[in-house]
């Protein structure tokens, strides 16, 4: 799989217009609604944000969202929406791992829908979203399904083609999450890197922080 980092900024400003991505987030957003009962005293973090359609689907039935994302220009577009809908309890901030940066605050809960699969090492990100997470408070992320790396027809920056989600489930676990559960998400049906249309799907493994562990144990 490629390493190189793919260039977000050039493509967020049409990102938007692709109904596909539109529709992911909204079928996102229920799902995870469907597993965690939100409310309106809840802080939520959304690492890997983009332009901010999960973060915009969740913001009415929660306190606040915090959007973080390593491409500039996804986070513009977001501003740009924050500041044309006058929104109060939503803001966004630069984050890049690569170059050292750590997540700031303390959340209720903890989204991320199709960032995992460009991130090199998952298990690191998982401890560090844990660690700020409210005692109690729930990891929620969305991903592909193992797949044969067609999803994308250029895997410039793709790390993971999908993810099994019992190996997935073991990772959380291994993290310090309980209650780890997964389900469908969502469906996207595409053309793949292959010039055929095929059919793709999207998981939500969510898990509740609990203990942090020091030693790998058994899957749960």
């Amino acid at each position: 799989m490629d390493r190189e980092k793919r260039d977000f900024d050039k493509e967020a400003s049409a990102w938007d217009e692709n109904p596909r991505r539109v529709k992911m987030a909204k079928d996102i957003a229920a799902a995870i609604s469907e597993e965690i009962r939100l409310t309106p005293d809840m802080d939520v973090l959304d690492f890997g944000c983009g332009t901010g359609l999960l973060a915009l689907e969740l913001l009415p039935l929660v306190r606040s969202v915090v959007g973080v994302d390593s491409s500039q220009g996804m986070l513009d577009i977001f501003r740009q929406k924050i500041a044309e809908g006058r929104l109060n309890n939503v803001r966004v901030m630069e984050i890049d791992f690569e170059r050292g940066d750590g997540l700031q605050g303390r959340y209720d809960l903890a989204v991320s829908s199709m960032t995992l699969h460009h991130i090199p090492e998952i298990a690191s990100l998982l401890r560090h979203i844990r660690n700020v997470l409210k005692p109690g408070g729930y990891l929620s992320v969305a991903d592909l399904d193992l797949e044969e790396g067609k999803f994308h027809t250029d895997n410039t920056g793709v790390f993971h083609f999908g993810f099994c989600r019992e190996e997935l489930r073991q990772l959380f676990f291994e993290a310090g999450f309980e209650d780890i559960r997964a389900r469908n998400a969502a469906v996207v049906i595409k053309q793949g890197a292959d010039g055929e249309m095929k059919q793709f799907g999207i998981f939500l493994m969510t898990g509740r922080k609990g203990k942090a562990r020091t030693t790998r144990s058994g899957a749960r």
